[in-house]
């Protein structure tokens, strides 16, 4: 058996969940940010893999800064269209983004419980228990 398939699709599932919720957090970090556009990705269609692969910045010098990879392409990052525009051109909706990233965390949990689940089941059969 192999570990990823032991696993399944909430490993990829967990990972996602964790960019998720950076994306949701700058959102409301940037609240009273005037001029700031609210982006977040539709979950489930990354992780179906209907999105092309996503593409690195080529560092150009030694000293650039290396970023993590992400699992997330650019261009499934989607503005979000807010109900009621703001004066200053913010599309934040705080309450919007916070049942967003709470049903995230939420989400993220029940993969990590899943996850503790499985590989106890693991453990167990390698035991012999």
């Amino acid at each position: 058996m192999k570990l990823d398939q032991a696993f399944g699709i909430h490993e990829q599932a967990l990972k996602l969940r964790a960019e998720r919720s950076e994306v949701l957090a700058a959102n409301l970090a940037n609240a009273d940010t005037p001029g700031y556009k609210a982006r977040d990705f539709d979950f489930d269609k990354v992780l179906r893999g209907q999105m092309p692969p996503a593409t690195q910045l080529a560092a150009t010098n030694g000293r650039h800064i290396g970023s993590a990879p992400s699992l997330v392409p650019s261009n499934a990052l989607e503005y979000r269209i807010p109900l009621q525009p703001s004066v200053d051109g913010n599309t934040v909706d705080a309450e919007t983004e916070q049942v967003a990233f709470s049903r995230n965390a939420m989400e993220y949990e029940a993969s990590l419980r899943f996850l503790d689940g499985r590989i106890r089941g693991l453990l167990t059969a390698i035991r012999g228990d």
